[in-house]
C-alpha cells in the first residue's frame, strides 16, 4: 500500500464513520492540516500520527513483511 491509498483508505473510515476532518483530527490530536495531508497523501507517514488516526478511526495497524 503506498500513501496515497492509505490516505484513501484513511479518509473513506473517516466518511463511513460521518466524521469531518474536525473532528477527528481532534480525537487524534493532530491538526486539521496534517490530517488532510495524510489523506491527500502530501504527508510523510510518521508512525505517531498513523498510529493516533486509526486510533481514532477505529483501525488497527499491521505490519506485512514479504521476502526479497
Amino acid at each position: 500500500m503506498d500513501v496515497a491509498e492509505l490516505g484513501a483508505a484513511l479518509r473513506a473510515r473517516r466518511k463511513s464513520l460521518n466524521l469531518t476532518q474536525g473532528e477527528t483530527a481532534d480525537l487524534a490530536d493532530i491538526s486539521t492540516r496534517v490530517l488532510s495531508d495524510l489523506e491527500n497523501g502530501r504527508e510523510t507517514v510518521r508512525l505517531d500520527i498513523l498510529t493516533a488516526v486509526s486510533s481514532a478511526l477505529g483501525m488497527t495497524l499491521s505490519l506485512q513483511v514479504t521476502g526479497t
